[in-house]
């Protein structure tokens, strides 16, 4: 058993995470979060109860919070999620990304380290400090080709540059410091608990509400499927087996283009939720002008996390998208107060486009 200090423990990934550390294994989890507008408790309503289980709000660019829990707490694993996410977003605000994926990150190594170089024996050789990042840091794909542990870094947003940047702190403090850290590189996430601004819930709730579907350009821009539970279980892997030092990617084998995932969507709500009028909700798709920059392909080769650790996705995205819809379908009561605060469903990422 070990204790595990899971930062953004309340967000999409991260909560998925705690689910799955509290519900599979023996470790004890302390979550740290800020409670930003996409951290939501109620993600955790299954293991609020444990007794291997505690939530604390903190932000991770405050040094002395972050320092006091790591003394409090004593970490053997550090797995550190915790980031603002979204390309869109980060158009139109790029400086919280900066400050939350750099100095954030910064925070976390620099208490890492402190308290890493205060333990001794087994306990010091056993550490790790996890940073979970995307794929997103190695720019666009053509039509063929895939990211690999060895692709150059090649961001094109204020999203995907602040999580470069993250992913070089990392490396830089185990080639600097020596501290035993792991990097992984996920592809799109997709599953239950999914903030509603990302394409998959934003076009589940969009179908339900009866209102247009938004696909920015034509649709054709691809993205690799990866859902939610197989990523938690390929971060379990590598904080279990991987080698320090190393970075792993983590990827569905499921590329699909945009329009391609919203047809599906449409396709299995017409077959288990059909509209009132008969109607396709392909009907609801609509065509707006492109994100800014969009990127047009990623795609990851995940044989490395396959070959070394064993792990595979167990879910294809036909099967995960069907799990995906009857969950929102079935938990209206989770997301229908976030499109009452949090967010409207309203078209972000547009600024840049001026």
């Amino acid at each position: 058993m070990a204790r595990i200090l899971v930062t953004g423990g309340a967000g999409f990934i991260g909560s998925a995470l705690v689910r799955h550390l509290i519900a599979e294994t023996a470790h004890e989890v302390l979550n740290v979060d800020a409670l930003t507008y996409a951290g939501n408790l109620s993600s955790l309503a299954s293991v609020r109860d444990s007794n291997r289980y505690r939530f604390v709000r903190a932000d991770i660019c405050d040094a002395e919070a972050i320092g006091r829990l790591m003394t409090e707490f004593r970490p053997g694993i550090v797995m550190h999620l915790a980031a603002e996410s979204h390309v869109d977003r980060s158009i139109d605000g790029p400086a919280a990304f900066i400050q939350t994926n750099l100095v954030g990150t910064f925070t976390m190594l620099s208490a890492a380290l402190e308290h890493w170089r205060g333990l001794a024996g087994h306990e010091k050789q056993a550490f790790r400090f996890h940073h979970i990042s995307t794929d997103e840091v190695f720019g666009a794909l053509g039509d063929k080709g895939y990211f690999t542990e060895d692709t150059p870094y090649d961001p094109r947003s204020p999203y995907s540059a602040s999580k470069a940047g993250s992913d070089h702190l990392v490396s830089a403090w185990h080639h600097t410091y020596g501290l035993p850290v792991l990097i992984t590189n996920c592809s799109n996430n997709y599953g239950p608990y999914h903030f509603p601004e990302k394409l998959i819930p934003l076009m589940i709730i969009k179908c339900l509400s009866g209102e247009a579907l938004p696909v920015y350009g034509r649709g054709a821009n691809v993205r690799d499927w990866l859902y939610v539970d197989d990523h938690v279980r390929a971060l379990a892997a590598v904080f279990e087996r991987g080698t320090p030092g190393e970075s792993y990617m983590v990827g569905g084998n499921s590329e699909r283009t945009n329009l391609a995932v919203v047809e599906t969507i449409c396709d299995t709500l017409d077959r288990i939720r059909p509209r009132a009028d008969g109607r396709s909700y392909r009907d609801q798709i609509s065509f707006v002008a492109d994100r800014p920059g969009h990127d047009f392909r990623y795609a990851i080769d995940a044989s490395k996390l396959r070959d070394r650790l064993g792990w595979t996705p167990r879910e294809t995205f036909e099967t995960g998208i069907d799990k995906t819809i009857r969950w929102y379908l079935d938990h209206e009561s989770w997301w229908r107060p976030i499109l009452s605060g949090a967010y409207a469903g309203e078209r972000l990422g547009l600024k840049a486009a001026g």
